[in-house]
């Protein structure tokens, strides 16, 4: 049965709301759960040893705990932290970038994240021979490419795919949501905190189009496998990760547990899940179309 994960908080929220939604979280049917800030190390609400308390925490409803390293490093104070993570010697680590995997080779099995560009079978063998021992596919990878990566993947490697949120597109040294409000990146006065969904960012004609979330541009629709949950596990898929956002998660898990466990059909829990979404669903890359394409209906 396909295991499922919760991804990394790409937003910014106050520390107690964050401690609030990973106590709902306990509860949940999920297995995996991805902790960390991937984002801005500006953002200090949580820092790492509230990180390593609530890990222990969920370690104890009976997840399995990643910590994730951040994307775009940009200081040294930026690598002292990644060294502190990827240096913990407890908990398992998801590498976002290669300074991370540096840290990591030969050292600990670890998770290869999504932002490291796997896109082909020789760059998972190194990927492999290295340590890691799960893979997360690249966001724009669709199932075909997905087909042929597990045809060549390595014997011991899992694979997971990003299947639920709004899709992270590019990191930039610049934030952005600092920008919308005339302010200079070093003196952002924490911005972020007043969109806990990201800031969206509209066409002239009123379209959604992207999601300004500081550093980090996402997509304004939301992606969503929930109906391709069957071609997943008939690929071989391991795990599902699916993307916090600020209300709703726990049915939105729920949703995802019990078409893993053919509870529903597939079809059924679609529209069903429409209704816990920030925003219309996408599955473009999926299919090898362009990502905001939606293939087969949501309603």
């Amino acid at each position: 049965m396909l295991k499922l994960a919760l991804g990394p908080i790409l937003y910014y929220w106050p520390r107690a709301a964050v401690f609030q939604f990973y106590e709902a979280v306990a509860a949940t049917p999920i297995d995996i759960v991805y902790l960390g800030e991937t984002v801005c190390s500006r953002r200090h609400e949580v820092r790492l040893a509230d990180w390593l308390s609530i890990a222990e925490q969920l370690e104890a409803a009976g997840k399995q705990v990643v910590l994730s390293t951040q994307a775009l490093l940009e200081s040294g104070a930026d690598l002292t932290t990644l060294r502190k993570i990827t240096g913990n010697g407890r908990i398992a680590v998801e590498a976002n970038d290669m300074g991370a995997v540096h840290c990591l080779e030969n050292q600990v099995p670890f998770i290869a994240g999504p932002h490291l560009n796997i896109y082909n079978p020789p760059t998972l063998e190194l990927m492999a021979q290295a340590g890691a021992q799960r893979w997360v596919m690249p966001l724009e990878m669709g199932r075909d490419g997905l087909a042929l990566m597990q045809e060549g993947r390595p014997s011991a490697m899992e694979t997971e795919v990003f299947a639920y949120g709004r899709m992270p597109l590019a990191f930039s040294a610049r934030c952005f949501t600092a920008r919308h409000r005339n302010l200079p990146k070093d003196d952002c006065q924490f911005s972020c905190l007043e969109y806990p969904d990201g800031l969206l960012l509209q066409t002239r004609e009123s379209a959604p189009f992207l999601i300004l979330n500081g550093t980090q541009t996402q997509s304004a629709l939301v992606y969503s496998l929930l109906g391709e949950m069957p071609q997943m596990q008939a690929l071989g898929v391991d795990v599902v990760r699916l993307s916090p956002q600020s209300e709703h998660m726990a049915d939105i898990i729920a949703a995802f547990d019990r078409v893993r466990r053919a509870l529903p059909a597939p079809s059924s829990s679609v529209p069903e899940l429409a209704q816990w979404m920030p925003s219309q669903a996408c599955n473009g890359y999926w299919y090898g179309k362009p990502g905001l394409d939606q293939v087969g209906s949501v309603a």
